[in-house]
C-alpha cells in the first residue's frame, strides 16, 4: 500500500465572518524554528485591510448597541469553544515555537483564562468608569463610557495565541469592533481562533483577522482614516514613531501596552459621553 500524502492546509483571512483568500492571491510559508514547512498562510494586502475595516465599521453600531450582559455572554461562549479546541492550539503553538506540548498547553490555558477575565468586565465598565456629576442647577449630569468605533491592533510576535487574546478581548468587550494583524511568524493559532469566532455567536465583522507582513501593513493601519484607534504593542520599538506620525491626520488614538492584564486596556479605547437631564418637578 502506497503511503498517502498529507493534505497541507492553506490558512485564509477572516473578514466579515468569512474566510477569503487574499485578493492578491499571495501566500507565505509558516515554518518551525528548524525551518521545516508547517502550512501556507495568506499574505494580506492593503485592499484586504480596507475590506476588513469596512466589515468592522458595518458591524460596529449593532455590536455597540448590544447590552453589556449580551456581549459578556457571547465572549464567555467563545471561551467555552476555545476549551474544546485546546489540543489543536497546543499542537500548533508547539510546532511553531519549538517548545514542548506541556509548555504550549500552559499558554493555551492562560489565553482562555485571560479571555474569561476580560469577558467579565463587560457589565462593569459603566460602574467603574462612569459617574454622576454634581452640577449647579436642576439637572442630573452623568458621564457614561462608550466605545470609540473601529480599533486596529498589531499582535505581538511572541506568544501568538496569548498575544492575540490580549489584542482582541479588551477591544471588543466594550462594543468596539476590530481589525487585527496576527503574528507574522506564527499565524496559525490566530486563524484557528478565527474558526472559533466564525462558529460562535459573535456577529460577523466584529473581529477581523489578517495575516501578513507587519512592515507592509502596519503603516496602512496607521494612516487609514476610518480606524479610530490603534494598539501597536506588536510593532518594533524602532518603528513606533513612524506609526504614530502616520496616525496624526485623523487624530488616531495610539497605545502601546506592556502585556499587563488590566482594565486600562479596555478604557484606552473608550470615549466619555456626558449627558444632562433636567430634574422633573
Amino acid at each position: 500500500m502506497n503511503e498517502r500524502l498529507e493534505v497541507k492546509k492553506t490558512y485564509k483571512l477572516f473578514i466579515g465572518g468569512a474566510f477569503p483568500r487574499s485578493e492578491s492571491g499571495r501566500t507565505y510559508e509558516a515554518k518551525g524554528p528548524d525551518g521545516a514547512f508547517i502550512a501556507n498562510s495568506s499574505l494580506a494586502s492593503r485592499k484586504d485591510l480596507r475590506d476588513a475595516v469596512v466589515a468592522a465599521r458595518n458591524a460596529q453600531i449593532r455590536w455597540a448597541g448590544a447590552t453589556a450582559y449580551n456581549r459578556g455572554q457571547i465572549l464567555y461562549r467563545i471561551a467555552e469553544m476555545l476549551e474544546g479546541r485546546r489540543a489543536q492550539f497546543a499542537t500548533e503553538i508547539a510546532a511553531l515555537d519549538g517548545i514542548s506540548l506541556q509548555e504550549a498547553e500552559l499558554e493555551v490555558h492562560t489565553a482562555i483564562d485571560r479571555w474569561v477575565w476580560y469577558a467579565g468586565w463587560s457589565d462593569k465598565l459603566a460602574a467603574i468608569n462612569g459617574s454622576t456629576n454634581p452640577v449647579a442647577g436642576p439637572f442630573y449630569n452623568f458621564t457614561i463610557p462608550e466605545p470609540m468605533g473601529v480599533i486596529g491592533a498589531i499582535a505581538p510576535e511572541n506568544q501568538s495565541l496569548l498575544g492575540l487574546v490580549d489584542a482582541i478581548a479588551p477591544i471588543i468587550v466594550s462594543g468596539n469592533t476590530t481589525v487585527v494583524l496576527a503574528s507574522t511568524r506564527a499565524p496559525l493559532p490566530a486563524m484557528t481562533f478565527a474558526e472559533v469566532l466564525a462558529t460562535s455567536d459573535l456577529p460577523a465583522g466584529v473581529c477581523n483577522i489578517l495575516t501578513g507582513q507587519k512592515s507592509e501593513l502596519a503603516p496602512w493601519f496607521a494612516s487609514h482614516m476610518d480606524i479610530d484607534g490603534l494598539d501597536i504593542s506588536g510593532v518594533d520599538e524602532s518603528s513606533r514613531s513612524d506609526i504614530k506620525i502616520a496616525g496624526v491626520e485623523n487624530l488616531k488614538r495610539i497605545h502601546v501596552f506592556d502585556g499587563a492584564t488590566t482594565p486600562q486596556r479596555i478604557f484606552a479605547f473608550m470615549e466619555a459621553k456626558t449627558v444632562w437631564h433636567p430634574i422633573g418637578v
